[in-house]
């Protein structure tokens, strides 16, 4: 990976973590996702068309506009799953575990559909990450026999939700990395259209929890606005870094989140300073940087 390449996203990395503590914080949902995706269209509506009719941007053929509209969709499960896995778990265990589930499900991704080859480094990493996301999630515990009348546990619904959040990451790093490498769409016209789409597709079912979107708006505006600033900036820099380097290097490089996502929990959640959560994090920035020396 390029000097260049490094910076912008260690520097998406930080504001990552930062726009997601607010989302955290905000905790609201769906109402949450609209009311940002609003503000997103705000500014970036007239910034994309001005783009588009006056900066000499290249305009959007039928295959461009298709790929945005898959990244869309991606984009707007993860918006809501990651929502969920806030609502009812720690900062600073669902930010590592969907962060850290990511690069390695992104790492598949690129060898399955872009053609990208694995070194024994990156196979290294990636049984690193695993088995730091395995007991992260207390998977030592599936060996214990559970009661005959056991539901399944709250715990375990907001794992899989914070592990659905990290597969659709990974889907929309790999689909986007096609269309900002192969199709040369421009990165603040790609991230403002899929934004705006996101929007759109939640319109429908936000009318009919309008109240709770003024409500998210009234109590949480500044959270609002952080993730609707920090959100967009954050993926840009990434959109950049991919439209030059590898899949396999870009997706973990960004992982380095995972240990400010961690601390911060800690810190301004008062969450609970559990050595596991600690050592895991650690376990999956081994295996990250082993995935970037790949």
């Amino acid at each position: 990976m390029t000097p260049l390449a490094l910076a912008l996203v260690l520097t998406a990395a930080v504001l990552h973590a930062i726009w997601n503590l607010s989302a955290k914080r905000a905790g609201s949902g769906l109402p949450f996702v609209f009311a940002v995706g609003i503000v997103m269209t705000i500014y970036y509506l007239p910034l994309v068309t001005g783009m588009i009719l006056w900066s000499g941007v290249p305009p959007l053929d039928r295959v461009a506009l298709g790929v945005i509209a898959v990244s869309t969709v991606l984009k707007t499960g993860y918006a809501l799953y990651l929502q969920r896995a806030y609502r009812s778990g720690d900062f600073s265990l669902i930010y590592p575990l969907v962060r850290g589930s990511a690069p390695l499900l992104a790492m598949l991704g690129a060898v399955l559909f872009l053609g990208e080859r694995p070194t024994p480094w990156g196979i290294a990493g990636a049984l690193c990450i695993v088995i730091s996301i395995f007991f992260l999630s207390h998977g030592d515990r599936l060996w214990k026999k559970p009661s005959p009348t056991a539901s399944v546990p709250p715990r375990l619904r907001t794992l899989g939700n914070a592990l659905i959040a990290g597969s659709f990451i990974a889907s929309y790093t790999v689909w986007d990395r096609n269309g900002v490498g192969f199709h040369h769409i421009n990165p603040v016209v790609f991230d403002g259209l899929t934004n705006i789409g996101l929007t759109l597709l939640l319109a429908p079912f936000a009318w009919g929890r309008r109240q709770q979107v003024r409500d998210v708006w009234r109590k949480n505006r500044r959270e609002v606005l952080i993730m609707a600033i920090l959100s967009p900036l954050a993926y840009v820099l990434v959109l950049t870094a991919l439209s030059f380097s590898p899949v396999s290097y870009v997706a973990p490089a960004r992982e380095f989140s995972i240990l400010i996502g961690a601390y911060l929990g800690a810190r301004i959640f008062n969450e609970p300073e559990n050595p596991r959560r600690l050592k895991c994090a650690l376990g999956m920035i081994a295996g990250l940087i082993a995935l970037a020396l790949a």
